[in-house]
């Protein structure tokens, strides 16, 4: 198998598993890039800021309900801003990663939800236990707030079970297609009674008299499930960490599923936690193989691009945070609002034509932020551009088009981002 160089590989390790390089960060070996990538600390990290509108949706006259739609608008927006903001400037680069990609594994999204306090509240969640054991992380989302409107939970009684949250939780965070049956989404939908989003708090809590206690059979097992109970039985079938590994490998290291030994010698790591799971991963030989090539998602590229030119969105204007925000609707992702329950697609389906402009714009924006002329140096500006966006080599084909603008360099850093190179995590 053909293996990346080092330089090549530490690239790839800050584009898969952290949030883009940083000057400087290509400089470093292989294993002290992966320790740095896995570690790192909270220093300098901005809190979030904290929703001021409704708990839930609110009620009462026209006017009341305005008031309170444009002040959800207004958290939405801060708490957007903020976590990009956060990913680009963050010291531990993985639990930013994991905290983005359990929000695409878990998919929630505010459009349905209607309540930052939640979203906020969840996307904590996924920080604080993102690197930790995945059963800690299933069992606080099972009874999540966010989860519990996002997929009906609030619907679900005893005497009429909302199937909703059990089939999910059971096909796309668990389990997988094809390893349950309708049986055990019922009796599954049963042991997840009761639980509710209080209107007045936002919190869940679970109601007692709308619980179903009765005997459940689930997966030929039959006992009093509860929401804990149930989540440790589905974690415990050997297709559960196959199955998360393998969404893993899928976002993380190649489209193509990890071959059985491979799954064989990753599943030991991530029944231990997250972070184990990271480092075998890395250590994998098709984790640098340069065959497997993925295509950046459009939050995961405007982000690289920003932590490598050195431009923080909480510093942006309002007009240039909603232009930012705007594009990246252009490019069909923006955080909290994930598409459906399934997450967003990957691969192919970002680089669509439709969605050049956006990309454009998003670039200039960042481009026209940034001080680039000590960034890019004189004396070869190509060069220059390539070691600041982390870019293994250009192509002849994209040195032609950048020697065109070479002259600008809020240009010249357009171009060069929306290369082939830098579109695509090589």
């Amino acid at each position: 198998m053909v293996q990346l160089d080092e330089r090549a590989a530490v690239r790839r390790l800050h584009d898969r598993l952290g949030t883009g390089p940083r000057p400087g960060d290509l400089d470093r070996t292989f294993g002290a890039a992966l320790d740095a990538v896995l570690g790192g600390d909270a220093a300098g990290e901005v809190p979030p800021p904290r929703p001021v509108s409704p708990a839930r949706p609110a009620k009462g006259d026209r006017a009341a309900k305005q008031d309170a739609a444009h002040q959800r608008d207004e958290d939405d927006h801060a708490l957007t801003t903020w976590w990009l903001d956060r990913m680009v400037t963050t010291n531990r680069p993985a639990l930013e990663r994991m905290t983005w990609f359990w929000h695409g594994h878990f998919a929630t999204s505010e459009q349905k939800v209607r309540s930052p306090r939640a979203m906020l509240a969840q996307n904590e969640t996924f920080r604080r236990l993102g690197l930790g054991p995945f059963a800690d992380l299933a069992q606080a989302l099972v009874i999540d707030p966010a989860m519990l409107v996002w997929l009906d939970g609030n619907d679900n009684r005893a005497g009429a079970p909302n199937e909703n949250l059990a089939r999910e939780f059971m096909e796309l965070f668990t389990l997988g297609v094809g390893h349950y049956g309708e049986p055990d989404v019922r009796e599954a939908a049963r042991a997840l009674t009761g639980w509710t989003v209080r209107a007045d708090t936002g919190k869940a809590e679970l109601v007692a008299k709308r619980h179903d206690d009765g005997e459940k059979t689930v997966f030929g097992q039959s006992a009093k499930f509860t929401a804990r109970s149930l989540v440790a039985l589905l974690l415990e079938r050997a297709e559960s960490a196959e199955f998360v590994v393998g969404r893993t490998w899928f976002r993380l290291v190649s489209a193509q599923p990890p071959p059985v030994d491979v799954v064989a010698r990753l599943v030991p790591a991530f029944r231990r936690d997250t972070r184990s799971l990271l480092r075998a991963v890395a250590s994998e030989p098709a984790f640098r193989d340069p065959a497997n090539v993925l295509v950046k998602q459009p939050v995961e590229w405007a982000a690289g691009l920003m932590r490598a030119v050195g431009v923080r969105p909480r510093d942006l204007e309002r007009e240039q945070a909603d232009g930012l925000l705007k594009a990246l609707r252009g490019l069909g992702q923006t955080p909290f609002r994930p598409p459906s329950v399934g997450g967003w697609p990957a691969g192919g389906a970002w680089l669509t034509t439709a969605t050049w402009p956006s990309r454009l714009d998003l670039a200039k924006l960042v481009a026209d932020r940034a001080d680039l002329k000590a960034a890019l140096g004189t004396a070869d500006r190509i060069e220059g551009v390539r070691r600041l966006l982390g870019v293994d080599s250009w192509s002849d084909r994209t040195k032609t088009a950048l020697g065109k603008v070479s002259g600008n360099p809020a240009q010249l850093v357009v171009v060069a981002a929306n290369s082939p190179e830098h579109v695509v995590s090589r």
